[in-house]
C-alpha cells in the first residue's frame, strides 16, 4: 500500500477501518466506556508502571493495521530506548550534537549527510524553508512572507499531491502542480526552489520517476526532495539518492522504529546544513519543529540498529504470526484466508486477508473491525468495504491483518478474538424501517464546531424510499450528498474535497417535523454537532408584470 493510498483511509474511523452504518456495530460485547480499564487512580506512581495508559483511563490497542501516527505508529527498538535514556542524563550544545549525528548518519547510510527532524512532516517543512532561503538567515526570519525572495515556487507532480504537502505549503510558497514530464520541465524557472515528490520504484526511468525528474532538475540546479516516510530504509546506497534525488526523508517512528516524533533526512550536505539552520533551536518559521537531544540520539541508534537487524528473519516471524491467526480462524466453516507477502519498500509487511460471505455471517468486514476495536482487548485492523473482498468477489467481505507492528504474543490474542467475533451467532440485518417523512427540499443547517458556528445548506433532490441524494453546501465547497432515512433516523455522507485534502462529513441525527439535529463525524478531524431547519418558500404570490416601453430610470 502506497503512502498516498494510506491517506485515503484517513477519512475513516482510525481503529475500525470504516464508518459503521448498521446494527451490527453493537454486536453483543462490552464496549469501551468512558474511564474503562482504569488501573486504580492516575497517580504519579501509576504513571511509572507498565499500565501507564490504563492509569489515565486509556485502553491500549494491539496494532494489526500499520504505522499510523494516530495509533502510535511503531514501538521503539531496544537500542533506541537505551540510547534515549542515556541521552537524557546530560546537557549538550545542539549544533554540536547535530554535526556529530550528521557525520555518523553519513557513515551509516553512505549519504553525504544526515539530519534528524521533528517527524517526516517537520523534515519536509524545514527542507522547504532551506530551499527558499538557501541558508541565508535574513531570509529565514522572514518566512512565510516571501516578498523579495528569488525562489518562491515548489513543483509537485499531481500524483504526489497529498495531505502531507501542507508541510510544503506552510512555508508560503506557490505550488505548481504538473501532470507530465514535459509540464514539469517547462515549469522549472529561476523562481523554482524545489521539487517535492513521492517515491517511484527504484531504477524506474519513466516520466515523472525519481530518475527522470532528478535528471531534468539537475540540469537547472533545482533540488529534488523525495518523501519516503513509510518505506523500509535502504543504505549504501539509498535507492532514491542513487536515482538522483537531493534529499530523501523517512518517518522515524515507522519502519525504522525510532522515536515517533522524529524523522530522518539523508542527502546533500550543503542543502541539509541549510535545513538544520531552518529548524529548532534556531529562531524562525521552523522553531516550532523542535527535536530534542534524546530524539536525535534515539533516531541515530535506531538507524544503527537497522544496519544490524535481520530483516529476512523478521519477515519470517511476522508471517508466523499470520499463520497462527489463519490456522485458528480457518476452523470456521465459510472462512477463507490468504497470506500475501510484501513487495517493494512502502509499508513492507506480510498481510493476512480473512474473507467471508456477509449474508451467511450477518456481518461485514467493517462490522467485525468495529467490534474488535471497541471491545477489549482492542485490536486495530483494516476492513474490506461494501460486501466486496480483496479479490473483488461481489459476495465477499473481509478484514486484513498487517503483521509488522505486532508484538510477540499478540498473534494468539488476535487469533482468539477474531475467532470469537466470527463465531458469534447474529440475527440477520433487519429490513430498513419505512421513512417517516418525505424530506426532499432545501434545509438550512447550523454546524457547531468547538469554538465556531458555520452555516451550511442541504439540497435533498431525490428520495427513493429510504435512499437520499442531493448536495451539501459547506463553508467553502459544494459536495455530493448521499444518505438514508429509516423511520425518523437520518444519515448523510459528504466530503469537502480539495486537491490534496479531504474533510469528511458523516451526519447522523433525528428528524422531528421540519427540523433535524445530531452529530457529525469528521474522521481524523474529530466531531461536531448540527441542527437543520427545512426552508419554506414564502407564499406571497404576485403576478409578474412585463415592462412596457423603454425604462425612464435606472
Amino acid at each position: 500500500m502506497k503512502r498516498r493510498d494510506v491517506i485515503k483511509g484517513l477519512t475513516l474511523l482510525p481503529l475500525a477501518g470504516g464508518v459503521v452504518g448498521s446494527a451490527q456495530a453493537a454486536m453483543a460485547a462490552p464496549a469501551i466506556a468512558e474511564g474503562a480499564g482504569l488501573a486504580g487512580t492516575a497517580t504519579g506512581s501509576a504513571l511509572l508502571g507498565p499500565e501507564v495508559y490504563r492509569a489515565l483511563g486509556v485502553e491500549p490497542v494491539i496494532n494489526c493495521r500499520g504505522t499510523f501516527t494516530i495509533i502510535g505508529a511503531s514501538t521503539l527498538v531496544p537500542e533506541a530506548k537505551e540510547a534515549m535514556y542515556n541521552a537524557q542524563s546530560n546537557y549538550v550544545q545542539l549544533d554540536e550534537l547535530a554535526m556529530g549525528v550528521g557525520k555518523k548518519l553519513a557513515e551509516l547510510s553512505g549519504a553525504e549527510w544526515g539530519v534528524v527532524s521533528c517527524g517526516c512532516a517537520g523534515g519536509i517543512k524545514i527542507s522547504t524553508i532551506a530551499a527558499v532561503t538557501g541558508g541565508n538567515p535574513e531570509k529565514l526570519v522572514r518566512v512565510p512572507d516571501l516578498t523579495g525572495f528569488e525562489k518562491n515556487e515548489v513543483i509537485i507532480p499531481r500524483h504526489s499531491r497529498n495531505t502531507y504537502d501542507h508541510a510544503v505549503r506552510n512555508v508560503g510558497v506557490k505550488i505548481i502542480t504538473v501532470e507530465t514530464q514535459e509540464e514539469l520541465e517547462g515549469a522549472m524557472n529561476s523562481r523554482t526552489a524545489m521539487i517535492y515528490m513521492m517515491p517511484t520504484s527504484p531504477g524506474d526511468t519513466g516520466p515523472l520517476s525519481v530518475i527522470a525528474i532528478s535528471k531534468a532538475a539537475k540540469a537547472k540546479g533545482v533540488p529534488v526532495f523525495v518523501d519516503a516516510a513509510a518505506e523500509a530504509l535502504t543504505l549504501k546506497p539509498n535507492v532514491h539518492l542513487a536515482d538522483g534525488a537531493t534529499v530523501v526523508a523517512y518517518s522515524g517512528g515507522k519502519a525504522i522504529r525510532g522515536p515517533q516524533s522524529a524523522g530522518l533526512l539523508l542527502g546533500d550536505k550543503k542543502f541539509l546544513m541549510a535545513t538544520w539552520q531552518s529548524s529548532s533551536p534556531h529562531h524562525g518559521a521552523g522553531r516550532d519543529n523542535k527535536v530534542g537531544k534524546e530524539e536525535q540520539i534515539g533516531m541515530l541508534a535506531a538507524v544503527e540498529a537497522w544496519t544490524k537487524r535481520n530483516h529476512p528473519q523478521e519477515e519470517i516471524a511476522w508471517t508466523g504470526y499470520l499463520e497462527t491467526i489463519s490456522k485458528r480462524v480457518s476452523a470456521i466453516a465459510g472462512i477463507t484466508t490468504t497470506i500475501r507477502q510484501p513487495e517493494g519498500l512502502d509499508n513492507r509487511t506480510p498481510n493476512l486477508n480473512i474473507s467471508w460471505d456477509p449474508t451467511k455471517f450477518n456481518a461485514t468486514g467493517q462490522d467485525i473491525a468495529t467490534y474488535l476495536s471497541t471491545t477489549t482487548p482492542r485490536i486495530a485492523l483494516s476492513a474490506g468495504g461494501g460486501g466486496r473482498g480483496a479479490a473483488g468477489a461481489a459476495n465477499l467481505t473481509s478484514i486484513s491483518v498487517a503483521a509488522f507492528m505486532m508484538q510477540p504474543g499478540d498473534d494468539k490474542i488476535v487469533a482468539e478474538r477474531i475467532f470469537a467475533a466470527l463465531s458469534m451467532k447474529r440475527p440477520p440485518v433487519p429490513e430498513m424501517k419505512a421513512p417517516s417523512a418525505d424530506i426532499k427540499g432545501r434545509w438550512e443547517v447550523t454546524v457547531e464546531y468547538f469554538n465556531e458556528t458555520s452555516k451550511h445548506t442541504f439540497y435533498i433532490e431525490q428520495q427513493d424510499s429510504n435512499w437520499l441524494k442531493g448536495s451539501h453546501k459547506s463553508t467553502f465547497t459544494t459536495n455530493e450528498l448521499e444518505g438514508t432515512i429509516e423511520g425518523n433516523e437520518v444519515k448523510f455522507k459528504s466530503a469537502s474535497k480539495l486537491l490534496a485534502d479531504n474533510v469528511p462529513f458523516t451526519f447522523s441525527g433525528t428528524l422531528t417535523g421540519d427540523s433535524m439535529s445530531g452529530s457529525i463525524h469528521h474522521g481524523e478531524y474529530l466531531t461536531s454537532k448540527f441542527t437543520a431547519k427545512k426552508y419554506i418558500q414564502p407564499s406571497n404570490r404576485q403576478k409578474i408584470v412585463v415592462p412596457m416601453g423603454a425604462p425612464l430610470s435606472s
